[in-house]
């Protein structure tokens, strides 16, 4: 029997440096991972891509495969976007897919694979009219966004530092255990 596979899609936040740990726990639990970055994640060196790598036994992908070129993934059988900006929630659910990060969620969702949403933005940009409305967009479109009281929480402007020892990898990764199957 071969592992489920999981996609894990990583915004440019600071969580991004850990990924590591989700993605470590994901594959000690049984998953085949697969990472992909939004461009700014990967140029702007949030990701470990060797040590991701290392983790998975793939590169690390940012980008469309070109003209003519194989597969490089295996079919998911779920999604976790962590972290997701505020930016990529805002552009998912106004429908634009402008990155391969971004047209990779677009495409799951379109065809029933599930997909679970771990935000990272301050109280001020959660603030913004659009970035509410956005993660509503995408709860009804079938994103499992983990978001709110008891979830995952805006923090005050200037202290998103302070709080990635405290970012939920686990309880994300729980959950899109529990949608997978």
């Amino acid at each position: 029997m071969t592992a489920p596979v999981l996609y894990v899609i990583s915004c440019a936040a600071g969580p991004a440096s850990e990924l590591t740990k989700l993605v470590h726990e994901a594959v000690e639990t049984g998953w085949d991972v697969c990472v992909i970055g939004t461009p700014t994640a990967v140029e702007g060196g949030f990701l470990d891509e060797e040590k991701l790598a290392e983790l998975t036994g793939r590169p690390v992908r940012s980008s469309w495969r070109r003209s003519g070129e194989e597969k490089s993934n295996p079919k998911a059988d779920a999604v976790l976007c962590a972290p997701m900006t505020m930016n990529t929630a805002n552009k998912l659910a106004a429908g634009i897919s402008d990155t391969y990060a971004l047209g990779l969620i677009t495409e799951m969702v379109g065809v029933g694979v599930p997909v679970v949403a771990l935000p990272f933005w301050s109280t001020a940009l959660d603030a913004h009219p659009s970035t509410r409305r956005s993660v509503g967009v995408l709860r009804e479109w079938g994103v499992r966004v983990l978001y709110g009281k008891g979830e995952w929480e805006p923090h005050e402007p200037g202290t998103g530092g302070e709080q990635l020892s405290n970012y939920p990898w686990s309880y994300a990764l729980r959950i899109a255990s529990e949608l997978a199957r």
